[in-house]
């Protein structure tokens, strides 16, 4: 595919309003060094730009946007309205959002505007207006970059008000709404639509994860996603009044749970994100954000817009990113399809709340810093090597659905217990296919018949709300032969977070041949041993591990339903229902559908999808040592760019690169070896 910009982008956000002008060229000279070739500016200048409600100023902004363009930089250009002025907090109150408590917040923070205020939405409008209007066609502006990091609730009469038109325009009738929402429970009966608030928590919410009404919270965070991405295509739309080309993006953040980014990804030129891994969060968790924000773009490159050069700032205690993390990292990102690569930030702020946050300038100011000389170095390469794999695409022929609604309503469940975190339960499935290093692709759970088909095998992790249509669909693809797995808490829901009445799982009963019974809860510490019951004699002569591990968090207890059902696993322990079935296989038409009836630990993950993989042809599983991530991108053209990366701060030896005989190591400029070892962080590109 034809990529978004003419050269990689290598920089990120950089603040000059922070500092003293005399100090910028000096930045400048110092990026460039670096082999920096962009920046993000004017992301926090609203304050600047319009002192009050009736004037504007762009004499400061001009004069950045002058040094730039005399640099040859390429410039992302924000509009500057993810937080609100002091000025405009003062002269209209009710800008600002209102908490889950219903509390008017003060000035201050950020992403603090109510999506739903009229005053926002007119003057963030006429700010992208302006801009737009000014700054288009500037020489290297290569892409306009809407407020930032969406996300958060508003609680405020604003949103009340908007909520019930929002409701009426859904449902119609008072008499609709109550069914959709079970309302009779506790009385809830509603008579007209003024009875409707916001789920606050002086009224039914509980906290602001979960709510009396189920329905309730799952209509308020849709109608959230809603507000808060018409703000996006308002001021989307202003720029396009007056620059009809440039790609128009805004930053997003992997499995951030506010918004239903699918919905988003719709409305986005380009999918942009932020990535900054935990501490101890594993390779493979990175990766599947990586495989997600490309999924939510339909699959095409997307920008990688910030990332640490180094320390982040909002953990109990901030390790340094060790020589060579932040190297491997980026080129991660490009492997799953980035075609930037940008960080927060260019310069170490003195003040305000992330001063402690990396950058590639820091607090000395100087190039003499072990951050700056990596960066210099990462920048080198990617000045060399990157610009070819532009464009390029990820050919998986795996896909797991990742659903928004399915998240808000796993975590709005009171009971059967609160150990689920939706984004940790797909990565359960995820980094089975990950120790495979099988390329995957993430879809929505309304995929049409031609996406699913694409697809030899499909993965559904946790899909506890099964929306109109999908569960024909599902069935329809594994009669034609496709592989599709799912369990616990699947099919609960319907559209409306209402429980299916009939059994669990619900509309999926049929595909899966199960019927669950009971969902038993685990305590934290608890675990349920899982043990082979029968490999299908189709394996008995494959050498595969039989299915074994241990089931944590709940335990389904079920029965198969037809002659069709093989149990792969039972329940081991002293529960009662030891000896049941833990994981089954339904040979439905041409096709076979798993059901994991349990959350299975990594032993018992891998020996799963170890059955799985071997029975889908042509997946292309390749093996690696623990550590080692295999990543693969084509171009039109046909060349394929084979990353292997060490993810880890550990050395690696003896890592068979037989399968990549008479490709050449392009970083080196070497014939790729038979084996290699591979230093911490160490990153391979072979062509």
């Amino acid at each position: 595919m034809k990529p978004l910009f003419d050269t990689f982008l290598f920089g990120g956000d950089w603040n000059p309003e922070q500092w003293p002008e005399e100090t910028w060229e000096h930045d400048i000279e110092m990026l460039e060094d670096a082999h920096i070739n962009e920046v993000t500016i004017n992301v926090f200048s609203w304050a600047l730009l319009q002192p009050n409600e009736d004037d504007y100023d762009f004499t400061m902004l001009d004069r950045i946007v002058k040094l730039l363009v005399s640099r040859h930089f390429n410039i992302v250009m924000a509009t500057s309205t993810a937080a609100l002025p002091a000025w405009l907090v003062r002269t209209h109150p009710k800008v600002i959002r209102a908490d889950a408590d219903g509390r008017r917040r003060a000035f201050g923070g950020r992403h603090n505007a109510c999506p739903c205020s009229s005053v926002y939405q007119r003057l963030s409008k006429k700010l992208a207006l302006r801009l737009a209007r000014r700054y288009q066609g500037t020489p290297g502006l290569v892409a306009w970059h809407v407020c930032n990091e969406y996300g958060g609730m508003c609680y405020c009469e604003n949103c009340a008000k908007d909520f019930r038109r929002w409701l009426k325009a859904q449902y119609g009738t008072i008499d609709a709404l109550n069914q959709a929402w079970c309302a009779n429970y506790w009385g809830h009966t509603l008579t007209q639509w003024d009875d409707v608030v916001p789920p606050t928590t002086n009224g039914d919410g509980i906290g602001t994860e979960k709510s009396v009404i189920p329905g309730l919270l799952m209509d308020y965070r849709r109608f959230q996603n809603d507000s808060l991405l018409a703000c996006y295509t308002r001021e989307r739309d202003a720029i396009r009044r007056y620059d009809k080309t440039t790609p128009i993006t805004t930053n997003l953040m992997g499995t951030f749970k506010d918004l239903d980014y699918f919905k988003w990804g719709r409305q986005l030129d380009v999918i942009s994100w932020d990535n900054y891994p935990g501490m101890d969060m594993p390779s493979s968790f990175t990766a599947m954000c990586h495989d997600l924000m490309r999924g939510v773009g339909g699959g095409k490159p997307f920008m990688l817009m910030e990332q640490t050069p180094n320390q982040q700032n909002w953990f109990p205690y901030c390790k340094v990113k060790r020589p060579g993390e932040v190297r491997m990292l980026s080129w991660q990102a490009v492997a799953h399809g980035a075609d930037t690569v940008q960080f927060f930030q260019m310069k170490q702020s003195i003040g305000g709340v992330e001063r402690s946050h990396g950058a590639i300038i820091a607090h000395d100011g100087t190039e003499n810093t072990r951050v700056f000389r990596e960066t210099e170095r990462l920048g080198a390469e990617l000045e060399r090597c990157a610009e070819p794999m532009m464009g390029s695409a990820t050919k998986a022929r795996v896909a797991i659905m990742f659903d928004w609604e399915s998240y808000w309503s796993l975590e709005g469940w009171v009971g059967p217990t609160t150990g689920f975190s939706y984004p940790n339960e797909v990565h359960r499935f995820y980094r089975a296919l990950y120790k495979h290093n099988i390329p995957v692709d993430f879809i929505e759970s309304t995929a049409d018949a031609e996406t699913l088909a694409r697809y030899p095998l499909i993965v559904a992790p946790a899909l506890i709300m099964v929306k109109p249509h999908v569960a024909c669909r599902l069935e329809d693809y594994v009669r034609a032969g496709g592989q599709f797995v799912t369990g616990y808490m699947a099919g609960m829901d319907d559209e409306h977070d209402l429980v299916v009445p009939g059994g669990y799982p619900g509309e999926l009963r049929k595909l899966m041949g199960v019927r669950v019974e009971e969902i038993d809860a685990l305590a934290p510490d608890a675990k349920i041993p899982v043990d082979c019951a029968a490999l299908p004699a189709a394996y008995a002569s494959s050498g595969l591990s039989p299915l074994s591990g241990k089931g944590e968090i709940v335990a389904s207890i079920m029965h198969p339903e037809g002659e069709n059902v093989t149990v792969l696993a039972n329940y081991g322990g002293n529960e009662f229902y030891a000896g049941s079935p833990a994981v089954t296989v339904h040979e439905f038409g041409s096709g076979s559908a798993y059901y994991v009836g349990t959350p299975l630990d990594e032993r018992g993950m891998d020996s799963l999808f170890d059955l799985v993989v071997e029975s889908v042809s042509g997946l292309d599983s390749v093996i690696a040592p623990e550590g080692i991530e295999i990543d693969r991108r084509t171009a039109d053209d046909g060349r394929t760019f084979t990353f292997v990366i060490n993810t880890s701060g550990q050395p690696v030896s003896g890592v068979d690169l037989r399968f990549l005989a008479g490709s050449r190591e392009i970083l080196g400029n070497a014939e790729v070896p038979t084996e290699a070892d591979l230093k911490p962080y160490e990153v391979l590109i072979c062509q």
